[in-house]
Formats: structure tokens, C-alpha cells, sequence
């Protein structure tokens, strides 16, 4: 017999029981467990038992058909899940990873084992708990929470796509989309990543910032050579590294390079973000006064605007310096871009200007290189999930054109060309990729809220209008 058709309101409460009962975090529990650290050799069982294990049973509970699609590169695998209802009906895909950083055992507060979820106060330790495992299973949760309340349907069709190499890059997932464009082929992308403006503000991001490392190297000879008989006669090679950085960004943060910067602010992308600031918990650092690009407020600098970050610098040896002059030294440097960057052309901007003001010596390479994207600002699915977000909530969600990090959204947004809208359910201070690894049952219980009211108005948006 069909179980009775429920309500928005009974979709909602259905997921707060699983969180008030424990059911929840004894899921996301098990899912910490696996050791799925794509970045360490050796874990490849973990990351395939996380998804032939764990995911593929979570799934079929659900009514999904899943599958296991290899990777090209043979590193890891990905998963595919579906739930089809009828072709009249919205589709959504929705995407997770499953794999995690290095868990730092040992490097814990407490000596907190990372492979184990901990509840301390409001916060819940353990390594995936907040990125991504955490964020992927309150999207389950609610999934089956709306399945619950209507008498076993969700009123829409629903594709999942897990991966198990986002730690260290994606380096499969553009093949993988590409080679499944059609299997893929969905109205919207709804997934959770990456932290939320603040721990008591729900937020919705449209896309990312790109990002470039930028490899500066200055190699003049070999080994060092006494301070005293050769200083003022050899050139130091740590000094001109100093002065080549100092002339691309300066003591304030700002790129004096023209080729790093983005183009001018949009009245469109200003009024988005008018409403919103950045304000620190105590446990998070201050923002700095009078740091980065003049004129702008704090989150037009972190979220519509480009930023050169120095990563890393080496030059002798800072632990036991010698009295000599190094030979070599480097720096690791950021760009973080956003859309409209012309980012193909800034290692050859650098290498022109440093070569220009003084610093041929100077080698300019570059790695690591993520695509900025983001949803168009006319979409309809905007206002949907904002007012979603808002009837459920009663707060107005903060609407940004794009997080601050990389996430490999041009994905979904270019290669697959659907309209991406990411809901966070994690804060700032989480320490995502450091000890201590944590998500706020405070937002927990209000995200599973979120996306269970999402995933309930996406079942009406037949009867809506067509956002399609």
C-alpha cells in the first residue's frame, strides 16, 4: 500500500528526527571511518570500499541504481547514482567527494583520533566531516527525508556523482562528466562545499575564484659562500627574490601588476554583496587593517576581486642559518582569479614584467591551475533556492557570486552547461585540511532543514512554474 503524501513542514521534521535521534551522526560516524586520504599511496581499497560499500547501500535504500565508473587515470573511482520518476519532471545532479586530506594523527587536540567522530560542546570532530563527507550525507539525509513524506517519491528525478579525487585536484573528473555528458544531463547542479559566509548565516554560492601557483625561482650558483669574504662582491639570491615579489604586490597586499587583476566591479556584483560582511568568530583571526585593494569592502576583496598570495619561500636554511650566501632561492605565490580574468596570459605578464624591471634572473613557472566559473545572475534558480532557503530559515541567505576557494565547478557549469547553485554546510572556522577537522551541530540541524525544504520545493516546481 502507498504511504500517504505529506507536507512540506512533515518533510523538515522528518530529517530533524534523524539528527535529534542520533540516527545522523551515527551514519556520518561510519562514513569517518574510512580512511579515504587520496593524497597518501596505498589507500585505494578505503577509497573504493567507501563507495562500493557505503554509498552504493545508502543509495539503493533510496531507490537509486548505482554504478562504479573507473577512473581514466586509474587513481580512483567515481560513483553515479540515479533516481528517474518521470522525464516530465525537473532533474538535479547532485555532487559529493568522499575522499579527505591527510588525517594528522597525532596532531589532534586532546589526541582526538581523526577516524573517529567525536562530540565536543557544539562541535563534532573528525576528519570528512566537514569536507565533504559531512556535507554530502545531510544532502542524503534529506533526500530520503522528502522521500519519507512523499509516500515513497520525490517528486523529481535525481542523479549523484561522488568522487574520490578531489584532494588532489579532480585530475579525472572533466574526462569522466565529458564521457557521461548525456547520462549527466540534468536541469541544475545543487551540491554542498566549502564553508558558509558565517556559522549563523545560510549562504548560497554561485561558483569559485580560479587559481594559479605562480613558481619563482632564482638559481645563480652552486652551494653557498662565506658572508664575510664575498658579501658586497656576489649577488644574493634570496634579496632579489624579496624585491621581484615586493614589485608584483606590495606591503598592503595590493598587485601593482595590471595583467593580475580582474576587470572593474559591476553595479550588478556590488549590489550583491552589499549586505554582506565578513565578521570573525572569536576563534577565527581578525581581518587585517589596511590590507588588500583600496576601495573596496572586505567581501568584494574575498569574493569579486583577485588576490596574490605569497605561499612559500626558501632560500638556505632558516633553522640553521650559515654564514653564507645562498646559491638558490624560491617562492611559491598564488593568483586567485575570478571570472573575466584574463588568466591564460599571466605567467608570460609575470616573466615581461620581472624581466622589464631588473629580474631576468628570475625563472617564472606555474602549476596547478583551477577554471573560474559561476552561474549566470539572471537565472531563475537563484531566487528559487534564496526564497527556499528564506521560507525555511525565515533569514535572508547570503547570495554570493562565488566562494573565495577553487572547487571544480566549471565542470558542471561549462563542460555539462547547467546552472550551478552550491549550499555550504560548513563555517569559516572549521578547519577543513588541518587537525581539529570539525562541523557545528548548530548548523548541521539547521542545513539538514535547508535542503530538505530545497529538495520538498523542487518537487513542486512542476506545479510552480518552469525554471527549467
Amino acid at each position: 500500500m502507498t504511504a500517504p503524501v505529506q507536507g512540506r513542514g512533515d518533510a523538515i521534521a522528518n530529517v530533524h528526527r534523524q539528527f535529534s535521534s542520533g540516527e545522523f551522526l551515527q551514519t556520518l560516524a561510519r562514513r569517518v571511518a574510512y580512511q579515504t586520504e587520496s593524497q597518501r599511496g596505498g589507500r585505494e581499497a578505503e577509497l573504493r570500499a567507501y563507495l562500493e560499500k557505503e554509498m552504493r547501500t545508502a543509495f539503493a535504500e533510496l531507490d537509486f541504481e548505482s554504478r562504479l565508473v573507473e577512473s581514466p587515470s586509474g587513481k580512483s573511482p567515481f560513483l553515479v547514482a540515479e533516481h528517474r520518476e518521470s522525464d516530465a519532471l525537473p532533474t538535479v545532479l547532485i555532487y559529493g567527494h568522499g575522499d579527505v586530506v591527510d588525517g594528522m594523527v597525532g596532531e589532534w587536540r586532546g589526541g582526538l583520533d581523526p577516524w573517529k567522530l567525536t562530540t565536543i560542546g557544539n562541535r563534532v570532530y573528525g576528519r570528512g566531516a566537514a569536507d565533504n563527507k559531512g556535507q554530502h550525507s545531510i544532502n542524503l539525509a534529506a533526500l530520503a527525508a522528502v522521500r519519507d513524506a512523499r509516500g515513497g517519491k520525490l517528486g523529481f528525478n535525481a542523479k549523484f556523482l561522488i568522487e574520490m579525487g578531489e584532494e588532489i585536484g579532480s585530475p579525472d573528473l572533466n574526462k569522466v562528466c565529458a564521457s557521461l555528458r548525456d547520462e549527466l544531463k540534468a536541469d541544475l547542479l545543487l551540491a554542498s562545499d566549502g564553508p558558509r559566509l558565517a556559522a549563523d548565516r545560510p549562504t548560497i554560492f554561485l561558483g569559485c575564484r580560479g587559481g594559479i601557483r605562480i613558481h619563482l625561482d632564482v638559481n645563480l650558483r652552486e652551494g653557498g659562500h662565506h658572508s664575510g669574504n664575498w658579501g658586497g662582491l656576489l649577488a644574493n639570491p634570496a634579496t632579489i627574490l624579496a624585491n621581484a615579489i615586493a614589485s608584483l604586490v606590495d606591503s598592503h597586499g595590493r598587485m601593482k601588476l595590471e595583467a593580475l587583476k580582474p576587470p572593474r566591479l559591476t553595479n550588478q556584483v556590488r549590489s550583491m554583496l552589499a549586505d554582506v560582511d565578513i565578521k570573525p568568530l572569536p576563534e577565527e583571526p581578525a581581518l587585517s587593517e589596511d590590507w588588500g585593494e583600496e576601495g573596496l569592502s572586505a567581501a568584494e576583496r574575498v569574493y569579486a576581486w583577485n588576490t596574490l598570495e605569497v605561499l612559500a619561500m626558501s632560500s638556505g636554511n632558516i633553522d640553521h642559518p650559515a654564514n653564507a650566501i645562498p646559491g638558490h632561492a624560491r617562492a611559491v605565490l598564488q593568483l586567485r582569479f575570478v571570472v573575466g580574468t584574463k588568466y591564460e596570459g599571466v605567467v608570460d605578464a609575470v616573466r615581461a614584467h620581472l624581466a622589464a624591471s631588473g629580474f631576468p634572473m628570475v625563472e617564472v613557472s606555474a602549476t596547478q591551475s583551477f577554471i573560474a566559473s559561476r552561474t549566470d545572475f539572471d537565472s531563475p534558480w537563484i531566487k528559487w533556492a534564496a526564497d527556499s532557503i528564506r521560507q525555511t530559515t525565515g533569514k535572508a541567505p547570503a547570495v554570493l557570486p562565488n566562494f573565495g576557494g577553487s572547487l571544480p565547478n566549471d565542470v558542471f557549469s561549462e563542460t555539462l552547461g547547467m546552472p550551478t547553485i552550491w549550499v555550504p554546510h560548513s563555517y569559516p572556522g572549521c578547519s577543513q585540511h588541518a587537525p581539529d577537522e570539525h562541523i557545528l551541530l548548530s548548523v548541521t540541524e539547521e542545513a539538514l532543514g535547508i535542503m530538505a525544504g530545497l529538495f520538498w520545493d523542487l518537487g513542486e516546481t512542476s506545479r510552480a512554474g518552469d525554471l527549467k
